[in-house]
């Protein structure tokens, strides 16, 4: 199985948005747009739908821009996906009203491959926007993550302000 683009940006800003929660100035969308190399204006079409969902604030114009609107701790990983992926159909079968295979009935990977589904599904419940920003293993806090604002900085700016 694999993500689209559409989900994992929206994970991005997600996290983006859950590592600058602590910052007087909202997150803009040229902001994230630029640490990820990905298009503005896809990416606002990503953030209007994740406004839509009820887990960004967005603001406009001079000033404005984009603030979680639930803390990063109570918005699941899964929650995420499901709201933005739009096919979980991993097989053919899986789908009734397209199904075609000559298998169907007779054979035991539409179970498995929906157990399977089910567990990967569970996994990313058990995860929050807040775990999805903890260390990994190897690294230290407050270094530099590509796509990520710089921890220190953050902290100097709140600090200085």
């Amino acid at each position: 199985m694999r993500l689209t683009s559409w989900t994992d940006y929206a994970l991005r800003v997600l996290m983006y948005c859950a590592a600058c929660r602590a910052r007087p100035d909202p997150v803009t969308i040229t902001e994230v747009a630029t640490a990820h190399g990905i298009s503005r204006s896809h990416l606002t079409k990503v953030v209007m739908a994740l406004a839509a969902k009820g887990w960004l604030e967005t603001t406009r114009g001079r000033g404005g821009g984009l603030r979680l609107m639930r803390p990063a701790e109570a918005i699941t990983v899964g929650e995420v996906v499901r709201a933005m992926e739009t096919d979980f159909c991993l097989v053919e079968c899986f789908d009734a009203g397209t199904d075609a295979c000559r298998l169907t009935g007779h054979c035991q990977l539409q179970g498995l491959l929906g157990r399977a589904l089910k567990q990967f599904m569970a996994e990313l419940d058990r995860a929050t926007l807040a775990d999805l920003l903890q260390p990994g293993p190897g690294g230290r806090p407050g270094r530099e993550v590509p796509g990520l604002p710089l921890a220190q900085a953050m902290t100097r700016r709140l600090t200085a302000a």
